[in-house]
């Protein structure tokens, strides 16, 4: 069991660390816009593994927060009164990737970050 841990925190350690100096340096302002458009990555700098990386996170984001948003609409009552705590649950996300992004950062955001779309 504790090298099944050892070994999972080797893979994630070196997944962050996968991203070279200069792709995360070049490429900082790109991956903190992904927050604002999920896609401007792709298109400005598209050999950017740094960049892809905050692209992706900013997909799940945006998907999270329009499935949660249809989920708690069509639940009357309870749902409406829980649909502005979940905004600020996504809001809080977004912020945190955005700080991520423009500080160098390749965590992944709690959660959902775990999932990959873009490759």
């Amino acid at each position: 069991m504790t090298e099944q841990k050892n070994k999972n925190q080797e893979l994630g350690a070196t997944q962050e660390n996968t991203y070279t100096p200069e792709d995360i340096e070049k490429n900082k302002t790109m991956a903190g816009l992904a927050y604002l458009l999920f896609f401007l990555p792709l298109i400005a700098c598209p050999e950017s593994r740094y960049a892809k990386f905050h692209a992706n996170q900013a997909l799940l984001l945006l998907i999270t927060g329009i499935v949660g948003n249809v989920i708690l609409g069509i639940i009357p009552v309870i749902g409406w009164m829980l649909m502005p705590i979940f905004g600020i649950g996504v809001l809080i996300l977004g912020i945190m990737g955005l700080v991520n992004g423009f500080g160098g950062k390749a965590k992944q955001l709690p959660l959902i970050g775990k999932f990959t779309i873009i490759k």
